[in-house]
């Protein structure tokens, strides 16, 4: 079967990946020249299989005033007159309740293990250096009851698989010396061992260089998907830059656009972009290096996540509702800088920001925080959207259960939490 898979960042690409091992001739379409150009370009680079906590979650009530009015809140929510951000808006209000936080925090460890054993074949598979490590994670708390919170969250995830511990502050600086320099009153962290890193973008371009050896793939790049056709009810076929695209089926992965892609054909995506930014800090020497850490660190209180990447520091955060703005304003690239100064000082020279390739990029997410990996409402086209901060994350997991619900399998993990819901 002849697939056209739309949209090459880390969820397109591996979606094409396992469907050419599946022995389907694959068309990997993207507007961009090169795969993983957008959010997969300069996200957090953190492989949390561990840390999957929903962004809707009962304290979103507490906080409520906070994202709406302060400038120093991680998250911060413009309203617009858009009744998608609305809409959205809305479901994600009513996800936020306990019962719902724990289902979804189940069924992601469930995709998010799955993930980390299909990346390990994959990796076995194909012989490429995308600077991946099991580095180990470090969530970092400032306050008691934080702390105290998190340990309940472990305790229940570790009923779920998960494997970590509460560490004081002490423990923390032995797992990671860098962090003996920060400006900060740390009372402790949560520590997973077993969580990796590595570059994303990277990642996607490597894997398609692989594929692109091989028979039967083909990437169809620097190519903006256009109008669409349709028959019976079915998408037949896109055009994409001056191309016509005829496919047996299709796969959306376009993600943020993915919503806009759905109203063309004729059905609506509960998903809204959740804007994040990260700079990428070059350490130059053996003092550089030395300061920057080893080990993936979160400081949750001003949700900001560091991840070494072989002599780069990834720096990422914030979470924006504010539509498809690309903008990269001075104040999200100056808050990053003061997180690398406070936690990690003498890592790198932050003086000049074009050094630092600072980035925005556009988080699909649906309103509970669970992906959609499933048939569309329109005949041959599967969903593969709505992944969040966790799509570097949960990328491979969704690719296989995709391809497997594709080719009509038995599903390797049950695929109903995954399905589509207008």
């Amino acid at each position: 079967m002849h697939i056209c898979v739309l949209g090459a960042g880390v969820i397109g690409v591996t979606s094409a990946y396992r469907l050419l091992e599946a022995g389907h001739q694959v068309t990997l379409v993207d507007a961009a020249a090169l795969p993983g150009s957008q959010t997969s370009l300069g996200n957090g680079a953190q492989l949390s299989y561990s840390y999957v906590a929903p962004l809707a979650d009962p304290s979103v009530w507490t906080h409520w005033p906070e994202y709406l009015f302060s400038s120093d809140s991680p998250l911060t929510l413009r309203p617009k007159m858009d009744p998608a951000q609305w809409r959205w808006l809305l479901k994600f209000l009513a996800a936020c309740n306990a019962n719902r936080v724990r289902q979804t925090t189940i069924d992601l460890l469930k995709l998010a293990f799955f993930s980390r054993d299909q990346l390990q074949q994959l990796s076995q598979a194909v012989p490429f250096d995308f600077q991946h490590r099991t580095a180990g994670k470090l969530v970092m708390y400032t306050d008691a009851k934080g702390l105290e919170g998190a340990r309940r969250q472990i305790d229940f995830q570790a009923q779920h698989g998960c494997q970590q511990e509460i560490v004081d502050a002490a423990r923390c600086m032995q797992i990671e010396p860098a962090l003996a320099n920060a400006k900060r009153d740390w009372i402790g962290g949560v520590y997973t061992p077993s969580e990796e890193a590595g570059d994303c973008a990277l990642f996607c371009r490597q894997l398609v260089d692989a594929m692109s050896q091989r028979q039967g793939f083909r990437f169809a790049h620097s190519q903006r998907i256009g109008k669409v056709e349709m028959r019976g009810g079915a998408l037949t076929a896109v055009h994409a830059g001056q191309e016509q695209i005829a496919a047996d089926a299709f796969v959306l992965a376009l993600g943020a656009e993915s919503a806009g892609f759905a109203r063309q054909v004729g059905f609506t995506l509960p998903l809204y972009p959740l804007k994040g930014y990260s700079i990428t800090v070059p350490l130059f020497d053996s003092a550089n290096q030395a300061a920057a850490p080893q080990v993936s660190i979160t400081d949750i209180s001003r949700k900001i996540v560091y991840a070494r990447l072989a002599n780069r520091l990834r720096v990422a955060g914030r979470v924006e509702l504010l539509g498809m703005d690309r903008s990269i304003p001075a104040t999200a690239i100056d808050e990053l800088k003061r997180g690398v100064d406070e936690l990690f000082p003498g890592c790198g020279d932050l003086s000049d920001n074009s050094t630092l390739s600072p980035w925005s990029g556009f988080r699909p997410a649906t309103p509970s925080g669970v992906p959609i990996i499933a048939a569309a409402p329109i005949k041959n086209l599967y969903l593969n959207i709505g992944h969040g901060s966790l799509g570097w994350t949960l990328a491979h997991g969704s690719a296989t259960l995709l391809t497997e619900l594709i080719d009509g399998q038995r599903t390797s993990i049950d695929a109903s939490p995954f399905s589509f819901s207008a």
